[in-house]
């Protein structure tokens, strides 16, 4: 079994771009990342204007840092 603080994807901090789902098209500054009891892993991300969402790992791609 994986550890979950471990599993890629986007991390706490990380700034992304949703590319899938409902919030396609949208980006932000990833806060919240659980995993599920399925194992499906969740983020909530904070855009510039404060407003917060929350979307499925899966649907976001992060933005090189640099």
């Amino acid at each position: 079994m994986t550890n979950p603080a471990q599993a890629p994807g986007p991390r706490n901090g990380d700034h992304c771009s949703v590319i899938a789902g409902t919030h396609a098209g949208k980006s932000g500054v990833v806060e919240d990342r659980k995993t599920s009891k399925t194992g499906h892993v969740t983020i909530t991300v904070r855009q510039g204007n404060g407003i917060r969402f929350k979307t499925l790992a899966k649907n976001v791609a992060v933005a090189e840092q640099g």
